[in-house]
């Protein structure tokens, strides 16, 4: 990519699309194209059209998604199905009418079988059933890397696909409800700290582990592999490290300074054993992460605190 290539970020105010525009803005690049969904709905097939003819692209990051918990993902099951498909499908035959020299589509580490061996490699893909609670916008995410091989197959469309571990850091989403574990469980220790509470109750045993990865290190790789990986496929992307939901817990608690208990409701369910990418085949590339937990675990908790939450006297 040249400094003045004309590049086009599908999603750049969502996490992983603020991080790739961070990276972008960082690295000098001058023509940045991003329009927000007030304004170019991805959805509509016209109105992508329109776009693609009018700003003529020369590189794509595709991280636009209707996106969602586990509630959201097992209860809008056709929207999360039918929207995905349709940004997908809009962006990328529009890249290809336009002669959009690259594109880069951003999938999820949902899309492999639910009980793949860990660690995922990337051939285990359509090895086995998904995960039923997230399965439409798993099909829809596989269906996007097949379609970019597809291009890639018939078209010569130099189209590559990344599939990240669980992310977290600016931007990220902190909703009671709807968020993922790490931006959840740092709400929950600060507003228990905040009202004073002797204990935080989670569910489960804490056995559970999972890998997460800094999304502006999500950036720098994705940054990385549209540089230098020009191969159909698909390219895990993580940190290759995992930790115990139990470990995570202490480890936030022990950043978010709250003093009470942690408790473990064993009651309620775990959920998959282990969610580990394997990253032989990114770190082959040249690539590996550079923000380790606890440091981007405090960077995410004070973009928190400067966005999302009330201030935290010391002396309460």
């Amino acid at each position: 990519m040249e400094k003045k290539s004309r590049i086009y970020i599908a999603g750049h105010r969502g996490m992983v699309g603020s991080a790739l525009f961070r990276k972008l803005t960082n690295e000098g690049y001058e023509n940045l194209i991003f329009r927000d969904s007030s304004a170019l709905d991805l959805r509509d097939h016209y109105q992508v059209s329109q776009f693609f003819l009018e700003q003529k692209p020369d590189y794509v990051f595709l991280a636009a998604a209707k996106v969602g918990g586990i509630i959201a993902n097992n209860t809008y099951r056709a929207e999360f199905l039918y929207e995905n498909l349709q940004i997908q499908n809009n962006v990328i035959h529009s890249s290809y009418q336009n002669g959009v020299k690259k594109l880069m589509f951003l999938g999820s580490s949902c899309i492999y079988p639910k009980l793949a061996p860990q660690p995922l490699k990337e051939e285990y893909l359509l090895s086995g059933y998904l995960e039923p609670t997230n399965e439409p916008y798993a099909i829809a995410k596989i269906a996007g890397i097949k379609l970019c091989d597809a291009y890639r197959d018939q078209y010569g469309c130099n189209y590559i696909s990344v599939m990240p571990t669980n992310l977290y850091g600016y931007n990220d989403n902190y909703h009671p409800e709807n968020s993922h574990v790490l931006p959840a469980l740092i709400r929950r220790f600060h507003e228990a700290k905040h009202a004073g509470l002797p204990e935080v109750t989670i569910w489960g045993t804490g056995e559970p582990k999972r890998e997460f990865l800094f999304a502006d290190d999500l950036a720098d790789a994705c940054y990385h592999l549209m540089q230098n990986y020009d191969e159909s496929g698909l390219v895990n992307i993580g940190t290759g490290e995992d930790i115990t939901i139990k470990e995570l817990a202490y480890l936030i608690k022990e950043v978010t300074a709250y003093e009470g208990q942690i408790n473990f409701d064993h009651s309620k369910p775990d959920g998959t054993p282990r969610k580990l990418m394997d990253v032989t085949k990114l770190h082959n590339q040249g690539w590996k992460h550079v923000v380790e937990l606890k440091d981007g675990i405090a960077i995410a908790y004070q973009d928190f605190k400067n966005k999302y939450a009330e201030p935290v006297h010391e002396d309460a």
